[in-house]
């Protein structure tokens, strides 16, 4: 039996649920702000109550958002967090993070070398490769643009 494209996007659609888009973008909003806002305490912490000078604060925070990430991606939370929060815990560093801690825990069965240290960053390689090559072509567009203008 063959279906037509148009009869498979009719089957698919009735089969899919209705998202809640706006409920989803308000959630994201919140849960991404209150990330960010975790940085912005954390900075404070550091540099306010430890007395740390904003060189070594702008080293601290970023590590321990990212520390904080991967246990509680080890222990299964940042899972339950994102199935709520949606594209809110797509805040570049605890996605990235969470990306590669989740590939390291799906191919431990694996062995560390075949398994972690191979599809370690399976996940999170694409966004290394495409953000250094988009970083490296805007790097050039800049400075050509400097040289002419």
């Amino acid at each position: 039996m063959s279906v037509s494209k148009n009869q498979y996007d009719k089957m698919a659609k009735a089969a899919s649920p209705d998202s809640p888009v706006v409920m989803n973008c308000i959630k994201a909003f919140f849960f991404g702000g209150a990330i960010c806002c975790f940085g912005e305490f954390l900075f404070y912490i550091y540099s306010s109550l430890l007395n740390q000078n904003t060189d070594r604060v702008r080293i601290f925070v970023p590590v321990t958002i990212i520390v904080i990430t991967s246990i509680i991606t080890a222990f299964g939370v940042f899972d339950n967090i994102a199935r709520h929060a949606g594209a809110g815990t797509i805040v570049p560093i605890t996605g990235f993070a969470n990306s590669v801690v989740s590939s390291a825990m799906e191919y431990k069965n694996q062995g560390k070398i075949m398994g972690v240290g191979v599809n370690i960053f399976s996940i999170a390689g694409p966004v290394i490769l495409f953000g250094t090559a988009a970083a490296s072509v805007y790097g050039v567009i800049y400075w050509l643009v400097e040289k002419v203008f």
